[in-house]
């Protein structure tokens, strides 16, 4: 077999497993990562445990990925959640379920993974070309900006893993859009995912209250009813609560721009019995006291309460349970992308076929968080992106494949 050249662009997660395929087939594979190490969104994301996958059933993990779930369904089911843990148990990493099903692990770092990880790839012959970034198509080739000055590459075949919108500054920017328009390639455009969203709260609600955690309550919103805790910030709201339904509040507001949180400030406790027992409490009993004994709320969700309904204090018993059980919180905007943990959008699926390759580009292929999906916190992003770029590493070997086929029948 002739030797071909493959070039991946991009030294994230996607981009990265791409390359431990490709390794090792007789070919050789350059990784070009823009910053000046590989992996960087990688150990932001372990800063607080790195979160690898979800240990859920996997039909149910399958189904995490919104309107892509069909078109992911192939790559996950090469590179299943259990498949992650002991792809990290080959590199050394044991791991361990924690008590929400997330899968962490032992040594809550993603740092020792990722190194352990770059050794094995550049033992398998791997050259991997740290501050070389791709600066667009050029003379049939792909250019790059280097420290040496502009260098032109015309491999046999490229993976784009340049991942999505969402934190920058780790060199996810977003800046080859045009590039890929320009071919004729459909990109939809980005829009924030796993993100906070801004509430005009009041100068003294904020100034009080800012960086609280409301815990133990539910949030409603058109994906369900989910129970957790999410936080004040100085501009509305953030969290893993906030997070779990934050494409369908995000979508709300693009679609009609009115979007509400709708909390349940006492879950545990009936409308007629909180009913009941807001009634039972003393006339002279201040309104916070009522509330601590019959609803056992205090602090930032009594705020809450007086900050959303402000007569809330003089309504009778049913109507104070009423807003307690279901608190509308109007949400103004998504934060901006950059502060997002992820994005949505990305280059459309109708121009990338069952093998990640774009339809209308032979030997260009497409992984991770540049295709248009999006997922919930909880090891499912990363997952996905490890998924991805193993799928299109295995894809790029078959076209290889049948290209040399072709070019000695050709021959």
């Amino acid at each position: 077999m002739t030797e071909k050249n493959i070039a991946i662009i991009g030294g994230g997660p996607a981009g990265l497993m791409a390359a431990d395929v490709l390794s090792g087939h007789g070919h050789r594979v350059t990784l070009y990562e823009a910053m000046p190490t590989v992996g960087r969104k990688f150990l932001l994301a372990g800063k607080s445990g790195l979160n690898i996958t979800h240990s859920e059933d996997y039909q149910n993990f399958a189904n995490r990925f919104g309107a892509a779930n069909g078109r992911l369904k192939a790559a996950l089911d090469g590179f299943t959640p259990q498949d992650v843990r002991d792809w990290a148990q080959s590199l050394g990493t044991e791991t361990f379920v924690g008590s929400s099903g997330r899968v962490f692990p032992i040594v809550m770092k993603a740092s020792p993974l990722l190194r352990t990880f770059i050794h094995h790839l550049e033992e398998r012959g791997v050259e991997i070309r740290t501050r070389h970034r791709w600066a667009g198509f050029a003379h049939g080739g792909y250019r790059f900006e280097t420290p040496l000055g502009d260098e032109i590459i015309q491999p046999h075949a490229v993976l784009l893993a340049l991942g999505g919108a969402s934190w920058p500054r780790l060199g996810s920017d977003g800046q080859w859009v045009p590039w890929l328009r320009q071919q004729g390639i459909a990109v939809d455009d980005f829009r924030p995912a796993n993100c906070g969203f801004d509430v005009e709260w009041s100068t003294l609600f904020k100034t009080r209250f800012a960086g609280e955690p409301v815990k133990s309550v539910t949030l409603t919103s058109p994906l369900g009813t989910t129970q957790g805790e999410f936080v004040i910030s100085s501009h509305g709201v953030e969290g893993s609560l906030i997070y779990a339904h934050a494409s369908a509040l995000r979508d709300g507001l693009e679609r009609s721009g009115k979007a509400d949180l709708v909390l349940d400030l006492a879950p545990a406790k009936s409308h007629a019995r909180l009913a009941d027992d807001l009634a039972r409490q003393p006339a002279k009993a201040s309104f916070s006291t009522r509330l601590r004994k019959a609803a056992h709320l205090d602090g930032v969700k009594v705020a809450l309460l007086r900050e959303r309904v402000p007569q809330i204090a003089t309504l009778e018993s049913k109507a104070q349970a009423a807003y307690i059980k279901s608190l509308p919180v109007p949400l103004l905007r998504p934060r901006p992308i950059a502060e997002a943990i992820s994005s949505a959008g990305g280059v459309a699926w109708h121009d990338v076929d069952d093998g990640y390759m774009l339809r209308q580009h032979p030997g260009l292929f497409v992984a991770g968080e540049m295709l248009d999906w999006e997922a919930p916190t909880g090891g499912y992003l990363l997952t996905a992106c490890f998924a991805t770029g193993r799928a299109a590493g295995r894809s790029m070997l078959r076209w290889l494949n049948n290209a040399a086929d072709l070019t000695i029948q050709d021959a």
